[in-house]
């Protein structure tokens, strides 16, 4: 997820991009500068007008080692990606994080194959253990 306010990439950290046919392939950061509302880059990979068009929805990854540690009680949401989300019994895996306007929300594919969108909020989280990989409702969105 792109967060507009950090500087990790203008650092240029070793990437991977994710294609939008789900290969995974690394790269380099060849320049990185900032431009209103975004990140301008250049890929080591790209010579071209072809190249780049080639990665049109590609998604630009860091490892999470990149990312350091964080306090207590902090996270990253690819952090969460994968724990197992309880109420009172497993109810599925955090699949990914989604951003909206006023909160994020945890996107949770349950083991029947259908999916649930829980508010990161203390209305419906009790706890959220990144060590452990669970994190524990307290509320089912409805």
């Amino acid at each position: 997820m792109y967060n507009l306010d950090s500087d990790m990439l203008l650092g240029r950290p070793p990437i991977r991009l994710r294609m939008p046919d789900g290969t995974v392939r690394p790269d380099r950061l060849k320049v990185v500068r900032r431009v209103p509302g975004a990140l301008l880059v250049r890929f080591e990979s790209v010579l071209d007008r072809n190249a780049a068009e080639a990665l049109r929805r590609a998604i630009v990854e860091v490892e999470r080692s990149v990312f350091g540690p964080v306090a207590d009680g902090e996270f990253f949401h690819c952090d969460l990606e994968g724990c197992e989300v309880r109420h009172v019994d497993v109810i599925g895996r955090v699949v990914r994080v989604l951003t909206y306007p006023t909160c994020d929300a945890l996107f949770v594919e349950r083991p029947d194959g259908t999916n649930l969108e829980v508010p990161i909020t203390d209305a419906f989280i009790a706890k959220i253990d990144v060590v452990g990989r669970v994190i524990e409702l307290v509320n089912l969105p409805e």
